[in-house]
């Protein structure tokens, strides 16, 4: 079905974990990309339904919980309303927010597991499953951690590689552990409903790899033709699972089961169009099950088994409902180079953002649509940010708008003034600026956000451009009508640029409808160059965007590694302690202050270094193994703890005459135990 013989668009986003806050590869993945899609969407005013919603009932929540000391409840609650007020000062335009512990989606999941109970799609198995002998529990897939049988990642979870994205069963993991108590698990019996994915094979394979074949990303693709049609293909796979957090699984012999958290989280969207289309008085299974209606799916490529296969499945089983149109999944962002990882707090989070950079909401939209994973992994850093506010919305974007309306009100007193004609470059110009709304569109349609975000970029960067070559601030000296055309063409470029950067600058084209008096336009009327009138007043020209200097991003990446640091240590386990030694033993060390007063490498040793130690009662020699964190030159001067009665032994050739102290951090790293003042050479340590 063609784009336009759509009549109304239904348009999701990946249900964030309520187990913490959002950060930019959230954002990346999924948030922004679909908002630019809705945006674009309603700018041509279309009917759209853009929902979403905290999943509330992963694995990851009771884990949070536990680790707190407090309640899934409190958890989710806490982190709803963070995710919440996040999205909605960043400008993400839902339509519709909600939660997976709501009651009407806890009636509607409950309600379509009964419609495909009822019609037999179930397999009711006993099967063993992972048991934690010692927290006496049956351990859900992200209870439990292992190495991939595919690519030796050693964090993997039990249904899934974070690292290279197979989709996994508990039992494939290698050496797995429980996430409870850190103890191997065993296997137990345990009964479970499944459904059997693989005889939806034929249809997923027709519908995915045939009918979406040109229309869908190659990232999309290649994974669901990795499970469709290599190894022993799809699986069956359990709809429950054994815990007390979550929907009851609605039939009888299943107490103290849920339901299994993807089947559970995909529904979240159809629950999340009811509550809308019940406020707004509308009709939601038109959104659902119409087929005039265009179903798409922003998701990072971690959710795409689940969306493209079995959320699929489940629909297609349950008669009536859409299928999804398309799905574009966007790869992963990295952060200064190192994996997004939120335990490390390796992550720039959202609300801290908007707090540290307030009113600067587009200058991070448009730093991670320019960058975004469209189709590869790709790396944020906070001076490619600098870089492009600076050089690009600072220098291009913003210098324009703001040279166009200052000089309006300079010559003018803030009035538009009379086009008097055109001039060949002026054609020119408007010929080339006609194309642009086309092609931007063109390129937001087909989900290549990053090309339809540079081309915007071209739009005012060839008006900025056009300024500098007629010079309005010489003519005006010479020919003021030439002047006068050349601005009203400016403030024309102006006001095109409030409708094609709306979608992904939103603040930024309000702040220029208010500087313009206008009203919103509609796409359509982008192109057009009569979109403000002669004597139209205008309103002074309003900062969009502000220069960032080096010592901001300085501060943002101390704060990054000082973050990861202090989070590594509150997380470090010491080793367990040795065996203990009597006084009499313990008094034998002779332990003391000593002065390095020289340092050589060590030849054939990467690891070595040769000091020569003043320890009060002579100068003895000794090997440490310290030279890739410290230069020879670092530690002459510098004073160490010693054992001094150690044997001696010999090693690459050099008798060592004692032992230098040093303790391991949590990164693994040997760090000098230094006294915290000068001391003689020769003081015992007691």
């Amino acid at each position: 079905m063609s784009e336009n013989k759509f009549k109304r668009y239904t348009i999701t986003s990946a249900l964030p974990y309520a187990n913490g806050p959002l950060h930019i590869g959230h954002l990346a993945g999924c948030y922004i990309p679909s908002d630019i899609y809705v945006r674009y969407l309603r700018s041509q005013q279309k009917d759209v339904a853009y929902v979403c919603g905290s999943d509330e009932h992963g694995v990851a929540i009771t884990i949070k919980a536990k680790n707190e000391g407090i309640s899934p409840q409190e958890v989710v609650d806490r982190y709803h309303e963070i995710m919440k007020m996040s999205f909605e000062k960043f400008g993400i335009s839902f339509d519709h927010y909600s939660r997976t512990s709501s009651p009407v989606h806890h009636e509607t999941a409950s309600q379509l597991f009964t419609d495909l109970y009822q019609k037999g799609e179930f397999d009711e198995k006993e099967t063993e499953q992972y048991y934690d002998a010692e927290a006496k529990q049956f351990l859900a897939d992200r209870y439990i951690e292992g190495t991939c049988p595919n690519c030796g990642y050693e964090e993997a979870y039990g249904d899934q590689c974070e690292k290279c994205g197979s989709s996994l069963s508990p039992t494939d993991l290698i050496n797995p552990r429980s996430k409870l108590s850190g103890n191997t698990p065993v296997l137990k019996l345990t009964k479970h409903w499944f459904l059997d994915l693989g005889k939806y094979t034929p249809f997923l394979k027709k519908w995915i790899l045939e009918d979406h074949a040109k229309d869908w990303k190659n990232n999309v693709l290649g994974q669901c033709r990795s499970w469709l049609e290599t190894g022993d293909g799809l699986q069956p796979r359990s709809m429950t699972r054994d815990m007390d957090w979550g929907i009851p699984v609605p039939i009888t012999g299943a107490e103290g089961k849920v339901l299994y958290v993807w089947f559970d989280a995909p529904i979240g969207y159809i629950s999340s169009t009811k509550e809308w289309a019940k406020a707004q008085g509308k009709d939601w299974e038109l959104y659902w099950k119409d087929k005039e209606t265009k179903l798409v799916h922003f998701i990072g490529k971690d959710n795409i088994v689940f969306h493209c296969i079995t959320f699929p499945a489940i629909l297609k089983t349950l008669g009536g409902f859409i299928l999804p149109e398309n799905v574009p999944a966007n790869e992963f962002l990295n952060l200064e180079g190192q994996k997004i990882s939120t335990s490390k707090n390796w992550a720039v989070w959202l609300h801290e953002y908007l707090e540290e950079f307030p009113g600067q909401e587009d200058v991070l939209r448009y730093v991670l649509t320019a960058n975004a994973p469209e189709t590869k992994d790709n790396d944020f850093t906070w001076k490619d940010f600098q870089a492009r506010n600076n050089n690009e919305l600072v220098a291009i974007f913003g210098n324009f708008v703001n040279r166009a309306v200052v000089l309006t009100h300079k010559y003018y007193g803030g009035k538009v003034p009379k086009h008097h004609g055109l001039e060949p470059v002026d054609e020119e110009l408007i010929r080339i600026l006609s194309e642009y709304p086309e092609k931007i569109a063109q390129s937001v349609e087909k989900y290549r956000f990053r090309e339809a975000l540079s081309l915007m970029m071209d739009f005012a960067r060839t008006g900025n451009k056009y300024l500098a070559e007629t010079e309005p601030w010489k003519t005006i000296k010479t020919n003021e009508e030439r002047t006068a055309t050349i601005l009203n063409i400016a403030l024309n470029i102006v006001a095109n640029l409030s409708i094609l950067s709306q979608p992904f600058l939103p603040f930024t084209s309000e702040k220029i409808k208010d500087m313009l008096g206008l009203q919103t336009l509609q796409w359509k009327k982008a192109g057009q160059m009569d979109l403000i009138k002669e004597g139209d007043t205008i309103n002074k020209a309003a900062l969009l965007f502000q220069k960032i200097e080096d010592s901001t991003v300085e501060a943002q990446i101390k704060k990054l590694l000082d973050s990861k640091k202090k989070n590594e240590a509150a997380k470090y386990k010491a080793a367990p302690m040795k065996d203990i030694v009597s006084f009499d033993d313990f008094v034998k060390l002779d332990l003391r202050v000593v002065t390095i007063v020289e340092a050589i490498k060590v030849k054939k040793s990467k690891k070595l270094l040769q000091l020569k130690v003043d320890t009060g009662i002579g100068i003895k020699t000794v090997l440490s193994g310290v030279a890739e964190q410290f230069t020879p030159e670092d530690l002459v001067g510098r004073q160490v703890t010693m054992l001094l009665n150690l044997a001696p032994k010999k090693m690459v050739g050099i008798e060592s005459e004692g032992m230098i102290l040093m303790a391991e951090d949590a990164e693994g790293k040997l760090k000098l135990l230094t006294p915290h003042e000068a001391t003689n050479p020769g003081s015992g340590i007691s």
